[in-house]
């Protein structure tokens, strides 16, 4: 696949800012932790643990012991819920239960059961990090001081502050020869990657224009009433992540990022800028009860390459509106679908016009059998790595696609035309300490008013951070 194009407007090289922001991790982070090689040999069985036991969670522990690269074993989980974790264990049990060796003593609860989980790893294991992204460098920089490979769910951070830490975590992880797997599956769905090298390759000319589509009903935690007495605010604000942006970057950066991600890929650019608007629009429950997540019910993002090209994403939450989860790609030769249905729904299609009509399709793309679960096709991509000491490192593309997004997320909240670097400088860190929470009643990074509501994006009034 033809590697992504890292320069902004003004020609300075994105990768060379993100090396300079790197080496201060080099010098720093994590001093004196010893730096073996991490990998496993091909006849070994890899141990895994794996930390957030929600339904993404379980779906990629079943994944990594679906591989068909050799044998895993899964013998650690950790969650700060008891139900969840049980439910979690009751499924990969079930499913693949000559795989599953976690007695009571390796379930672990608890803010720190995360380190326990680690703990019951050795260098070259694998731990799944797919707790609400908040966490995300917090857990990966116990992983690096035990020396495991990583998979990580997107996003992997929802500020500024987060994704600079992230990427200096990560110069140390490649120091330590590190494989570290990003759920972006966009780019380990088969037919993507073929359209990528045939679009790369100028079969639909130079690209015009992009276009992305997320919109349906309320899904997951996007909508939140008012906390119940029995829960503590911390308890409420991670149970319900996509509803408070410090945990997750809201629905937008949850639900969106795949089709951001896999359009810049087409591109073979990151966007430079964005302008944006949303709002939020009918925020009282069937009952008349207010909700009081910080989400907007629609957004419309217009991003900018540093070639003036436009890429244009329009999400809604909303029910009884018309419904599109697909994207486009439009150039001066023809144009294609590169998802028709989904965050990658295939077959992609190329087209010798810019209408997706039957008659006008050059080619039809599909995955080969066999390779039609991306989901898998990741963890496999993964494992062969780890089990043939690849080099094998997604994080740094993880950070600046969770960047893009977020950045086109913030526009729309302030009002404000922003730029790469006005997020990823934003001193606005929605969570600070997250490494120091103890228990339930610890500090949570929102405290509701009296009504029972949280601040919420005021575009034009707060202009320069989102809440």
């Amino acid at each position: 696949m033809s590697r992504m194009q890292d320069t902004n407007a003004s020609g300075t090289s994105r990768r060379d800012f993100l090396k300079g922001t790197g080496r201060i991790a080099a010098a720093s982070a994590l001093a004196g932790v010893a730096l073996p090689h991490v990998h496993a040999a091909s006849d070994d069985t890899i141990q895994l643990a794996f930390v957030g036991c929600g339904g993404r969670g379980t779906g990629a522990a079943n994944n990594a012991l679906s591989t068909s690269r050799g044998p895993t074993k899964l013998i650690a989980m950790a969650d700060v819920f008891p139900g969840r974790l049980q439910s979690s264990y009751e499924n990969i049990r079930r499913q693949r239960g000559d795989q599953v060796d976690v007695p009571a003593d390796r379930r672990f609860i608890g803010f720190d059961a995360y380190k326990k989980a680690m703990d019951c790893l050795k260098p070259g294991d694998v731990v799944i990090l797919t707790t609400p992204p908040a966490f995300r460098w917090v857990h990966f920089t116990y992983a690096i001081e035990k020396g495991l490979n990583v998979f990580m769910e997107k996003p992997v951070a929802v500020d500024g502050p987060a994704a600079r830490r992230m990427l200096k975590l990560n110069e140390t992880a490649k120091t330590k020869n590190m494989k570290v797997g990003v759920g972006l599956n966009s780019r380990h769905a088969r037919h993507l990657q073929e359209l990528a090298k045939r679009v790369h390759d100028g079969e639909i000319g130079d690209i015009i224009l992009e276009r992305g589509y997320r919109m349906h009903g309320p899904a997951g935690t996007f909508q939140s009433l008012p906390k119940p007495d029995n829960l503590t605010e911390l308890q409420y604000q991670i149970q319900r992540f996509h509803s408070f942006i410090w945990a997750s970057g809201g629905n937008f950066n949850d639900f969106y990022i795949h089709i951001i991600d896999h359009l810049s890929w087409m591109k073979n650019a990151w966007p430079v800028k964005a302008q944006a608007l949303g709002g939020r629009h009918y925020r009282n429950s069937p009952e008349g009860i207010p909700y009081v997540d910080q989400n907007f019910d629609t957004y419309s993002v217009e991003y900018t390459f540093a070639d003036g090209t436009k890429m244009f994403f329009d999400g809604r939450c909303m029910n009884g509106c018309y419904s599109n989860f697909s994207s486009y790609v439009h150039g001066t030769k023809g144009s294609a679908i590169a998802s028709r249905n989904g965050d990658c729904g295939g077959p992609s299609a190329i087209f010798k016009g810019q209408t997706p009509r039957r008659s006008d399709m050059v080619a039809e793309l599909k995955s080969p059998p066999g390779e039609e679960d991306w989901y898998l096709n990741e963890w496999n991509d993964l494992m062969e790595a780890i089990r043939n000491d690849q080099t094998y490192n997604e994080v740094d593309r993880g950070v600046t696609v969770s960047a893009i997004s977020s950045m086109g997320r913030m526009a729309a909240h302030t009002g404000q035309e922003l730029t790469y670097e006005d997020f990823l400088n934003c001193e606005h860190e929605m969570a600070p300490d997250l490494d120091k929470l103890v228990d339930w009643n610890s500090p949570a990074p929102l405290v509701a008013d009296a009504d029972g509501r949280y601040p919420v994006p005021q575009p034009g009034i707060k202009r320069d951070r989102e809440y």
